[in-house]
């Protein structure tokens, strides 16, 4: 797959002003409702998610996020927003996930808008990388198609590149050194 500029996350201070975000603009050819589905529904989560959401879809439910080869600890979590087709919006630990969906072209194709805000600028490299490589496989999933294999060390160097240095200083996760 070849990666292009407008394909990378971007890295941005927070509303706040004390945290981080991650920003990732993606569009599918594929209608609201199915991206939904693939965003909500747990056969489809576990294609391209790093942990099974294990919960009630409902604001306000407490979730855990289990990795299903013990890659690291449960880590809770609560569902913020659940307003179904346009926002998906959980706490993962600490950090929260937004999911916005907008129909593009007549509703026909999907424009997604992910953000990931969290505290430490230093995984940020690392993690964009991460979740970059999780909506690639995404897309895939939707596609039919057969996802990447490591496209975490095929995009991180150019997010090491792209982003400032301090945010670069957490190496990779287990199984990408």
């Amino acid at each position: 797959m070849t990666t292009t500029d407008d394909h990378y996350g971007r890295l941005e201070a927070a509303p706040d002003g004390n945290d981080w975000q991650l920003v990732f603009t993606r569009r599918f050819d594929h209608p609201r409702e199915k991206v939904w589905r693939a965003l909500t529904e747990p056969a489809d989560v576990s294609a391209w998610f790093p942990a099974d959401i294990v919960g009630d879809r409902a604001e306000g439910a407490s979730l855990r996020f289990v990795f299903r080869h013990g890659e690291g600890p449960e880590i809770p979590g609560e569902l913020r927003i659940f307003d179904p087709v346009d926002v998906l919006e959980f706490s993962w630990g600490e950090e929260v996930m937004r999911f916005e969906l907008q129909a593009v072209d007549g509703g026909a194709r999907t424009e997604l808008r992910f953000v990931n805000t969290f505290v430490d600028i230093g995984k940020a490299a690392r993690d964009a990388a991460g979740w970059h490589t999780c909506l690639d496989i995404l897309l895939a999933h939707l596609d039919g198609t057969e996802p990447p294999q490591d496209g975490w060390r095929e995009v991180h160097p150019g997010y090491v590149e792209r982003f400032p240095t301090e945010a670069a200083t957490i190496g990779p996760p287990g199984g990408h050194s």
